[in-house]
């Protein structure tokens, strides 16, 4: 009853404080408040994320009480929180000097060095703070994993928050943090442990789940992935971006039937998403749908004509039912929206060769591998172009320069291995060839075409049963 009773009076004067301060701003006058009832404002302003009075309550507090650590300390935090970082440091120099044994100056003072990138110099002063104070190691070390992550320094606060978990094994959100920071450094597996952890106990935590979804399908893992979704779902039949990414998992793995079963249920909640509208008309377009592929890119384009992908949807939908001219409308407009996506230009290129206009498909299959060099299936298209079109000994210098400039790419090695090898050089085949195998030698099944079974010579089918390739 006693705490109850002290909380609710302190409340009344944390209003009675605030009230008076925002009578003194309004009627343009001066009062005095005591260091008690300026950090009590101060804080207020800061908790309610309102940095403008706080800043106003610090600085006046500043004049009124220019010697209070605990009014300089909170004046620093307004300071770090305007990312006014140099203005900090200075008041902390100042307050080091009157306090060296207070912990908070350090974590304050670390945490401007990191804001001005000095991740090293925020360590140390991070570590010095733990010296300092034996008692208060766990709050030391909440406040700067806290810090760490409103910096985005997940590296750095990975050993902090192993050693926050051992002294406090009971508080599970720990868990979470670790898990999402070892997320964000890439380190998928220990993620994935401690994702695991924290789920053994809060099973019903829909993000975490979720997050736990994300990870396994950047790691390929996507059965793992969708049961992940489906246990978000399970929990949160609201959560969205669950649902979404689930119908993008099924749709990847050609499991169109289902993925089209999720974008439909997706859209039900969220009815203007162009995204899952073409995502829809990708997956009907797949399953040979194209009436109702033709509906959702079209729906999608109506809410959002500068968005590219529904325009070149439909040009995949005009080529494959033979219309390539239609299709060069379609693929042009989306060219023009982005061209920034070589599969864009590839396909641009590709309608422009079937309608027998070689210079300008070679043209678009040219900015399809200045935007991705390692496009591998443009490559092996132009490969096959340029021996139909008995171009390959014309092509053969600029290939040899594009190889001295860029390196060894497998795309251009593949394509002079083929050339030569239809020109009978076996040395030079057998070079290139190497050096294709030796970056690459899972690709080339894409290339395969290019090496007809007839041309193969006995040294070069040798090399190929060296790499397990026949």
């Amino acid at each position: 009853m006693e705490e109850d009773k002290f909380g609710y009076h302190w409340e009344e004067e944390v209003r009675e404080a605030v009230l008076k301060f925002e009578r003194m701003k309004r009627n343009n006058e001066k009062y005095f408040f005591d260091v008690i009832e300026f950090e009590s404002i101060i804080d207020y302003y800061i908790d309610n994320n309102n940095a403008g009075k706080a800043y106003e309550a610090a600085a006046l507090a500043s004049q009124q009480h220019p010697n209070s650590v605990s009014i300089q300390l909170r004046k620093a935090r307004v300071l770090l929180d305007k990312g006014r970082a140099v203005e900090t440091l200075k008041i902390l120099k100042r307050l080091e000097n009157i306090e060296p044994g207070n912990h908070e100056i350090y974590i304050a003072k670390g945490t401007a060095l990191g804001i001005l990138g000095d991740v090293q110099g925020a360590k140390k002063m991070f570590d010095f703070a733990l010296n300092l104070d034996s008692e208060e190691i766990e709050n030391i070390l909440f406040s700067i994993v806290t810090v760490l992550q409103n910096l985005n320094y997940y590296e750095q606060l990975i050993p902090y928050m192993l050693r926050l978990i051992e002294l406090e094994p009971d508080f599970k959100a720990h868990l979470y943090d670790l898990a999402y920071a070892y997320e964000k450094v890439e380190n998928y597996e220990y993620s994935i442990v401690y994702y695991l952890k924290y789920l053994e106990e809060e099973p019903f935590s829909d993000s975490a789940w979720y997050n736990l979804g994300i990870i396994y399908n950047k790691t390929e893992r996507e059965e793992k992935a969708l049961e992940a979704y489906d246990f978000a779902l399970a929990i949160n039949a609201q959560n969205s971006f669950a649902l979404f990414n689930k119908g993008n998992i099924l749709s990847n793995l050609g499991r169109y039937k289902e993925a089209i079963e999720v974008y439909h249920e997706y859209l039900e909640n969220e009815p203007d998403s162009f995204e899952a509208m073409t995502y829809l008309g990708e997956c009907y377009e797949k399953a040979k749908d194209y009436v109702l592929a033709r509906k959702y890119y079209q729906d999608a384009i109506e809410l959002a004509p500068e968005f590219a992908d529904p325009w070149f949807g439909l040009g995949i939908i005009e080529m494959n039912s033979g219309n390539v001219s239609d299709s060069l409308i379609f693929f042009r407009k989306a060219v023009k929206l982005d061209d920034e996506n070589p599969e864009y230009w590839y396909l641009l290129g590709k309608s422009h060769y079937i309608q027998g206009e070689l210079k300008t498909a070679m043209s678009c299959f040219r900015e399809a591998l200045k935007i991705d060099i390692y496009c591998d299936e443009v490559w092996s298209v132009l490969g096959g172009i340029i021996l139909k079109e008995n171009l390959a000994s014309k092509a053969i210098p600029y290939l040899e320069h594009a190889y001295q400039i860029t390196g060894n790419i497998p795309g251009i090695n593949y394509l002079l291995a083929s050339f030569y090898l239809h020109g009978k050089n076996t040395e030079k085949v057998s070079r290139h060839l190497v050096l294709a195998l030796e970056a690459g030698r899972d690709l080339f099944s894409e290339y395969s075409d290019l090496f007809p079974e007839k041309l193969k010579t006995k040294p070069i089918k040798k090399l190929l049963s060296n790499y397990g390739l026949i």
